[in-house]
């Protein structure tokens, strides 16, 4: 893959399974998952810390949903680079166009292709340095 190992990822999901996952995938497209979180409070702890390029959120988690630390993100001047990645088991048009007005770059459905994700993390990041 052509992406640059040194982007740097944050992995927020409750299920313990799709975080193994979602970090697969991430380390599959040359990437490297800096922090994982089981709540959005947590999300947003760890994408404050860490300062990543990528933050793969789930829209259902306890605490914070992903959606609000997406609005975090956009929220913070000093975070306006994080690209941010919604995966939600609410495939609706709706839903997405939620994730999308929160600030989200992408809105991925579950359950997902591991690949699916690896292609989108490549095409993503292809370009970018």
């Amino acid at each position: 893959m052509s992406a640059n190992p040194t982007h740097r990822v944050v992995v927020a999901d409750d299920d313990s399974d799709i975080r193994a996952l979602v970090a697969i995938a991430v380390k599959k497209a040359g990437m490297e998952v800096v922090a994982a979180a089981e709540d959005g409070d947590r999300a947003w702890d760890v994408v404050q810390e860490t300062r990543p390029d990528l933050v793969i959120l789930d829209v259902a988690m306890p605490g914070m949903t992903g959606i609000e630390v997406c609005r975090l993100i956009r929220a913070d001047a000093s975070l306006a680079d994080v690209r941010v990645l919604l995966l939600s088991a609410a495939v609706d048009e709706s839903s997405r166009e939620a994730g999308i007005e929160a600030g989200a770059n992408d809105y991925l459905g579950k359950p997902f292709s591991p690949r699916a994700l690896v292609s989108w993390l490549a095409t993503e990041y292809q370009a970018r340095p």
